[in-house]
């Protein structure tokens, strides 16, 4: 999926109690290409108090994700210990959406006065803009806007 999140101006990051070189394993092994950090001293798993205490010998982490909005606030946390803790990409669907409404005016295009906005050139309100000249796409005459 995380084509899919770059596409929609979402990041994707994990963080792991193991060394580099066994994240690097474990990324290369996915085909990920989402930034894997290394955490051998646990102070994440410390500062969040997460400490999956049921496992002494290997002192990991809790399983979480966390959705986080602009700033790094925390929109909501799944634990993940268990499975069914985990989110679902549906879930994280919802989620997103709902912070994306929630930090995005533009996010409905019909919500009320947006248009007159873009009409009068406020385009603080958008994320994207039209150009002034259209970027042709080939050496016919098709012409195309770039976004």
């Amino acid at each position: 999926m995380y084509p899919e999140f770059r596409n929609a101006y979402t990041r994707l990051a994990l963080i792991s109690t193991d060394n580099q070189l066994n994240i690097n394993e474990f990324r290369d092994a996915l085909g990920a290409t989402w930034p894997f950090l290394s955490d051998p001293d646990r102070v994440v798993q410390k500062d969040l108090d997460i400490k999956e205490f049921t496992d002494e010998p290997h002192d990991p982490m809790i399983p979480h994700t966390f959705v986080l909005e602009p700033g790094l606030k925390i929109f909501k946390i799944y634990n993940g210990y268990w499975y069914w803790g985990r989110p679902t990409m549906a879930e994280l669907h919802v989620d997103l959406r709902d912070v994306f409404k929630k930090i995005r005016p533009d996010f409905d295009l019909a919500a009320p006065g947006l248009r007159e906005a873009w009409e009068r050139g406020d385009r603080d309100l958008f994320l994207v803009d039209t150009l002034e000249e259209p970027i042709r796409y080939t050496e016919g005459k098709s012409i195309g806007i770039k976004r």
